[in-house]
């Protein structure tokens, strides 16, 4: 299959810059994967189409502010750090910025001493390791001096953290958010709850992987990128018991799906307690194991995601709703509007 299959036309200007003030304002593309019908509604719709009995499952993960700005002990250059994932104690795998200063034995200082991070190794692209010194809690000090790592797409300033985070956000160690899920409220919840729906929470480490292009024609050539993901035994069983009974598991996003579709792939369709990390690529036709429907935001041409969600209700009903949603004036990506595909 072509990477040129996934295309579409986006005007620049339909990029969203920033989050509404209400989360749940968002507009909501409905696409029945079943007859390809589309409707236009508003987030807070939601929960028209939840039925008692159904599981939603979120993504608990955290973004840390993971860009950090400090200079050369020795020359003072300046240099920008990206956390990329934590691999023992305090030594991280980082991306850093002009990566040709930064040598090993490289010392880097943030926040006049307050943090220092040392270069142990020299990695591809711009990677390194590094071991970070300080004294108090580490993540902490990375409040206090770390900025929300916003995709590369959005140009303008986060005047608020926060609303690059879930309502529910838990387990820190994401570098992006699954922005699927900034689109709820907790009293959004609440009344999903109310309703009967039963809420499950799972973890996947969002990588910066996730923006990474597609750069062969063909996309079975396409190297994907691993994301840790961690399931609880009390969600296996819930979600298990929800296949037993013939309840619908509805994925808000595509990192709750990943993780959900490895489960399942790897263990004969049963959901199990585990964590681990996974590669898994999800594009046409690709046989879903796990979900009955998926909450999703509107992502990049060509993507791997947008490859995941077409496998999902079809490649030409997706890329309808998509052509659909521009006419709309929908906004997209991480800041923008939302689709329900059921």
């Amino acid at each position: 299959m072509n990477i040129e299959d996934f295309d579409f036309e986006l005007p620049e200007e339909l990029i969203a810059q920033t989050p509404l003030k209400d989360r749940t304002a968002s507009r909501l593309c409905v696409l029945d994967k079943q007859t390809g019908q589309i409707e236009h509604r508003h987030f807070s719709d939601i929960i028209n189409y939840l039925h008692a009995g159904d599981c939603l499952v979120l993504n608990d993960t955290k973004v840390l502010p993971a860009r950090l700005y400090g200079v050369k002990e020795d020359t003072g250059a300046k240099i920008e750090v990206l956390l990329l994932h934590q691999e023992e104690d305090d030594n991280w795998e980082v991306l850093v910025k002009p990566a040709k200063k930064v040598k090993e034995g490289t010392v880097i200082d943030f926040g006049d001493g307050l943090l220092k991070a040392v270069c142990t190794e020299i990695k591809e692209h711009g990677g390194r390791t590094v071991t970070f010194t300080y004294d108090g809690i580490f993540y902490e000090i990375l409040d206090e001096l770390g900025e929300m790592p916003l995709p590369p797409y959005i140009k303008e300033q986060l005047s608020e953290k926060d609303r690059y985070q879930t309502v529910y956000a838990k387990e820190k160690g994401s570098a992006a958010a699954p922005t699927a899920g900034l689109h709820f409220t907790e009293e959004l919840l609440q009344q999903i709850k109310d309703k009967g729906v039963e809420v499950i929470f799972i973890t996947l480490h969002v990588g910066l992987g996730t923006f990474r292009p597609v750069s062969v024609d063909s996309i079975e050539e396409h190297t994907m990128h691993s994301e840790f993901y961690r399931m609880s035994e009390g969600a296996s069983e819930a979600l298990n018991n929800a296949k037993a009974e013939g309840r619908r598991i509805i994925s808000v996003g595509t990192t709750s799906t990943r993780t959900l579709e490895t489960i399942a792939r790897d263990n004969n369709g049963i959901f199990v307690e585990t964590s681990g990390w996974t590669d898994i690529f999800i594009y046409p036709p690709y046989q879903y194991q796990a979900i009955d429907g998926l909450i999703t935001n509107f992502h990049l041409p060509k993507s791997t995601l947008i490859m995941m969600v077409s496998a999902l209700a079809g490649k030409n009903e997706v890329l309808h709703a998509y052509r659909e949603a521009v006419k709309e004036r929908y906004r997209f990506f991480s800041f923008g509007d939302a689709m329900l595909i059921i």
